[in-house]
């Protein structure tokens, strides 16, 4: 689709009963044949009635339809489609889709006053100082990340996030006191901005309109969900209860954390994931980041699943059921789902197959990536010396290892003791770039 060279404009129309364009946009639409289209919800036909134009009106399909529909249009005579969007296009609009779909030189963006920009002006709110956060579209349980004291959040919605289930999560997080303020029907007649504490609107029955927009001010109160690294082991859903079974310790998955290093857009996986400690804190701190995570075992994979959604990062970690390295075939051939290859990866568990994991991952990482190990066995830890033996040949790897040993207070008959866990080998490589090479090559033949 990216080849289309029809004109694509995208109109925002705020948040008024009747829009109120800029010039430009005006122009556009009085420009209008029969032939061309004007694309959008019924609702927002509506609001520009009195702008006059001959363009057939089209009603907004599903986005999985939307592609064949622009080459449908294209090939029964339109030289233009105006796409009517709310507010700004380009901020939690329609103008992300069309911006992935089609080149930036066949659009053109009308931007206008968004819902969010609206809502923060009628509570004196500076934009800036709030997080906005769209729950249309995505599952309610989306919200939980973003649920910790003192904050102020604007919430897109749809019909499963209105402000009862909101406030419901905000009890469920230890918040049932926080501030729920519901705008509905912004610029409209029938516009209405009421406060309610979480805790009360629980028990009110009230039919919202269906355009909201809710302002969340969460209280002082203690959260459930964190706003620092190294999740207490015991809020995770484990396979022996109470934060034991198989997961990475908080101690642990700090260091892990640290030297992965993760940044906004990578796409990591995390091999032998357990009940997804590693990889739940990962997608948590990192909303920008693909995180896949790979597990076998029915019962890790549940606590996988429950630790998922408990945290709310169902929209950047995804789980894959399956045993690795065979599993690995199946994760590259869908590469849109998963973002293709990975540029970091974390084993965690390997089944005795982690010689030829490690080799495989090897291969996959571009220069610059990285690989992380988890070993405990000295059977492991000789697998991964012999990887290292490996890397120490070809030249091709910065490497850190270390091992972490942690004994936690406890009391035993009234008296204090510390009981030692295994201690943890942790290995990092980090894939050397062409000049990386080249230059260490040059410094061991100088040294010569």
């Amino acid at each position: 689709m990216k080849h289309t060279q029809m004109p694509i404009h995208v109109i925002g129309l705020g948040v008024n009963q009747v829009a109120y364009l800029e010039e430009a946009a005006q122009a556009v639409l009085a420009s209008l044949s029969a032939h061309d289209v004007v694309l959008g919800a019924p609702r927002q036909h509506d609001t520009i009635t009195h702008y006059a134009h001959l363009a057939r009106r089209e009603d907004l399909p599903k986005l999985s339809m939307l592609k064949e529909a622009f080459a449908n249009w294209q090939s029964e005579g339109a030289k233009l489609v105006v796409v009517l969007a709310s507010g700004d296009p380009l901020y939690y609009g329609i103008g992300a889709w069309l911006m992935r779909t089609f080149s930036l030189e066949n659009l053109r963006f009308y931007p206008n006053v968004s819902s969010i920009q609206a809502a923060c002006h009628r509570l004196g709110l500076s934009l800036q100082e709030v997080q906005a956060v769209s729950l249309h579209g995505r599952p309610l349980a989306s919200l939980r990340r973003y649920l910790q004291s003192n904050k102020t959040l604007v919430l897109l919605t749809d019909q499963y996030s209105q402000p009862q289930h909101i406030a419901q999560e905000c009890v469920q997080a230890g918040l049932d006191q926080s501030e729920i303020t519901v705008c509905e029907a912004l610029g409209y007649e029938q516009e209405k901005v009421r406060n309610f504490v979480a805790k009360s609107l629980l028990d009110t029955e009230i039919d919202w309109d269906p355009l909201n927009v809710v302002v969340l001010k969460t209280s002082q109160q203690a959260s459930f969900y964190p706003s620092s690294v190294g999740i207490p082991d015991t809020a995770f859903v484990t396979d022996k209860g109470d934060g034991k079974g198989m997961i990475t310790k908080r101690e642990v998955r700090l260091a892990i954390l640290s030297y992965m290093d993760i940044q906004q857009g990578d796409t990591v996986w995390d091999i032998g994931a357990g009940c997804g400690g590693v990889s739940v804190e990962m997608a948590y701190w990192h909303p920008r980041s693909q995180i896949i995570a790979i597990e076998h075992h029915p019962d890790r994979l549940a606590c996988l699943t429950a630790n998922q959604e408990g945290f709310g990062v169902m929209q950047n970690l995804s789980i894959v059921a399956g045993r690795a390295p065979e599993v690995l075939v199946d994760l590259l051939a869908d590469s849109k789902k998963y973002n293709g290859k990975p540029n970091k990866v974390f084993i965690g568990g390997s089944d005795g197959e982690l010689s030829i994991l490690m080799a495989q991952v090897w291969d996959l990482l571009p220069a610059g990536g990285s690989l992380m190990v988890s070993a405990v066995t000295e059977e492991t830890k000789y697998q991964v010396m012999q990887f290292a033996q490996q890397r120490d040949e070809a030249q091709d790897a910065d490497e850190q290892s270390l091992q972490v040993s942690i004994a936690k207070g406890e009391r035993l008959a009234g008296q204090r003791l510390f009981r030692p866990s295994l201690p943890v080998t942790l290995y990092h490589f980090r894939k050397y770039t062409a000049s990386t090479s080249a230059i260490n090559t040059n410094h061991k033949e100088n040294a010569r």
